[in-house]
């Protein structure tokens, strides 16, 4: 990855503002397959680009439906985002679709299923590219409600296609015959029958499972599990046989399955794909034969999208002590999830291990900060919800434990999402939070780094309105050795700020088209190990976008002499592999940085020269004197400048 970003560097000249940022969305980080996870997810295949295998139309409640061509092959399938195929479909209408030749002239037609009811947007393009417009008034003789499932199919076998719906309040399957011909369908409420009630919202689709020559049906709906019935019948005249047991165990880890049966190996069997409320697409090979299914789930194809169910809002931080950036996020249900990053500093990849947090479940929106809050080389737990509260959970090594003590008296009214940062400089963590109303609260830790008192100021975010439900993450992003802000909000906007003569002051291009979901939830990392800040943002949807931050080129004038010695916070920090210790000289001096462990021992000795004025840095990477790696603690950096004598801390993690 290091050398393929050599390519976009791009050379910005910038007068006024010292910095410029170019973003590059990446979400294959936090999504290998490309397909997005998206709530109540409706997955339906066609041949959309008439070249021999299915592609994939993505529809959900959140968006019109997407188009995924199948750029692999009718055995071996690969998706990946087509053009705007649909982008006449308004999102009202279709929560669904299903593609059929409903006028029989050689190309896919579209028909929808959303709020507005049933629509048939007719394909004027041709069979290889299709442009697709919508005919008002096809369905006008059914009473099918609002969101309607359809799936076509020719059960009667006399050439053309006929007609299922799934109901949504009702969950009925009501099948309706084509009145018409090939050429010119007609269907009516007055020639239509209820076949089955699966409760509510039913999901129908048809296939010929068995191979027999005849139309089974499966239906998902708002439950657990499939109901599947078997066409004992014939091509010409159906009977239908409950046999749910041909998909026994499937779909019972998920809820309102939407299913739908295609052969994506060309082995002649249908396989099995399915969305879901909460959004990752399953999928399952037929395995079987033709007359008896057997399924086996493949994550490869749609598999290995973080979601962690709603309202993700991330934090990364080194949890496992193994040198690269785990994954912590709160969620709409309350608990806290935890994604271990088992692949490396430069190309993360990431398994779930939410157990490690499972004693810790508070109310819903729930939102974490991470940082060792009492100095035993052990990272706590900070969570926020919507109760407006803040917990502590202490991390004892063993599990956590919550205590009430910590943070008592400190309600923000609702929306709490806290974040931990050295703000004043002192050695020790101070506490903000971000709340429903816009305001950040900020409590300086007035005691010590292991003995925490929380004391409010008012000052630090004086008049500053961020938007609802406020989440905010600090770094330095432009690389100036100041700190920085990034925001996010209900509203789906991205801010940042850089602190400035003691007030935070806005700079709208450094985040201009940025895209961000709803209930933005911004995270400053560096998850490719490039030396930068990328961008990492949760959302309402439960998923995670990542941004790169392809280049930071900075064409200043001059800077103007430092006016004093000052150390700066050692970042990053925690650190694994190394950290960086900067400084400013204002004039010429005898320096040195001193490495002590906890003890007050030395343990390296940095550095011992004579400087000019200016501004440095140096890296630290846990090697003692006698060149031996250090173990994980704290260790503590003391710079001595002329009579300028000044120790920051920093936490090793091994």
């Amino acid at each position: 990855m290091l050398l393929c970003r050599n390519f976009f560097i791009i050379i910005l000249f910038i007068t006024n503002l010292g910095y410029a940022q170019i973003w590059q969305q990446n979400d294959v980080i936090f999504n290998p397959s490309g397909i997005p996870s998206l709530p109540f997810s409706q997955p339906r295949f066609a041949d959309l680009d008439n070249d021999g295998d299915q592609d994939l139309i993505l529809g959900s409640i959140s968006s019109s439906p997407q188009y995924f061509e199948n750029t692999g092959s009718a055995t071996i399938p690969y998706f990946q985002a087509g053009n705007d195929l649909f982008a006449p479909i308004q999102e009202l209408d279709c929560e669904i679709g299903v593609c059929t030749d409903l006028d029989h002239d050689g190309d896919l037609d579209f028909i929808s299923g959303g709020y507005t009811g049933l629509h048939l947007y007719d394909n004027i393009g041709d069979a290889v590219n299709g442009e697709f417009v919508r005919i008002d008034g096809f369905f006008t003789n059914l009473s099918v409600g609002s969101n309607p499932v359809p799936h076509f199919a020719d059960l009667d076998n006399d050439g053309d296609y006929d007609l299922v719906v799934g109901y949504s309040e009702s969950g009925e399957v009501r099948y309706y015959h084509n009145l018409g011909t090939p050429e010119s369908a007609i269907f009516s409420d007055d020639e239509s029958e209820t076949w089955f009630d699966v409760g509510l919202y039913a999901y129908p689709w048809f296939s010929d499972l068995d191979s027999d020559g005849d139309i089974d049906l499966l239906i998902g709906r708002d439950g657990y599990g499939f109901h599947y019935y078997r066409n004992d019948g014939d091509a010409s005249n159906w009977n239908w046989s409950n046999a749910s047991s041909q998909f026994t165990g499937l779909g019972q880890s998920t809820y309102w399955n939407s299913p739908c049966l295609v052969d994506l190996t060309g082995d002649g069997k249908p396989d099995l794909v399915h969305g879901s409320v909460s959004g990752p697409l399953n999928y399952y090979v037929n395995t079987g034969t033709n007359s008896s299914a057997s399924w086996t789930a493949v994550s490869s194809l749609f598999g290995g999208v973080l979601d962690v169910g709603g309202a993700s809002n991330p934090v990364f931080i080194d949890f496992d002590t193994d040198g690269d950036l785990d994954l912590i996020s709160g969620s709409q249900m309350g608990d806290i999830k935890y994604y271990e990053n088992t692949g490396n500093m430069y190309g993360p990849a990431w398994t779930a291990n939410h157990g490690i947090f499972s004693s810790i479940d508070h109310s819903i929106y729930s939102s974490a900060a991470v940082g060792d809050l009492n100095s035993d080389g052990l990272l706590d737990l900070v969570v926020g919800d919507l109760s407006g509260n803040i917990f502590y959970h202490h991390n004892t090594g063993d599990g956590f434990i919550y205590e009430s003590g910590m943070f008592s008296g400190i309600n923000v009214g609702g929306w709490s999402s806290p974040r931990l940062h050295d703000m004043d400089y002192d050695q020790d963590l101070d506490l903000f939070i971000g709340q429903e109303n816009g305001q950040i609260a900020y409590f300086e830790n007035t005691g010590t780094a292991d003995n925490a008192q929380w004391t409010e100021d008012v000052t630090l975010f004086d008049g500053l309105d961020i938007g609802r439900n406020a989440v905010l993450s600090f770094g330095d992003m432009n690389q100036d050795h100041k700190l920085d802000m990034i925001t996010g909000n209900l509203s789906h906007e991205i801010q940042f700020f850089s602190y400035e003569n003691g007030s935070w002051v806005e700079h709208p291009d450094m985040t201009a088209g940025l895209t961000a979901g709803q209930n933005a939830t911004p995270a400053l990392v560096d998850l490719n190990g490039d030396g930068d800040l990328d961008l990492a943002i949760g959302n309402y949807d439960g998923t995670f976008n990542y941004y790169e931050n392809l280049t930071i080129v900075s064409i200043e004038e001059p800077q103007n002499q430092p006016q004093s010695v000052k150390i700066y916070p050692a970042y990053p920090n925690p650190f694994n592999p190394t950290t960086t210790i900067s400084y400013d000289l204002w004039e010429n001096a005898d320096v040195s940085i001193i490495i002590y462990d906890v003890k007050g021992r030395i343990v390296r000795n940095l550095l011992e020269t004579n400087q000019s004025a200016g501004h440095y840095e140096m890296r630290w990477d846990g090697i003692s004197n006698t060149h031996m790696q250090l173990n994980t603690g704290v260790y503590f950096a003391r710079l001595n400048a002329g009579d300028y004598v000044k120790t920051i801390k920093m936490v090793y993690l091994k």
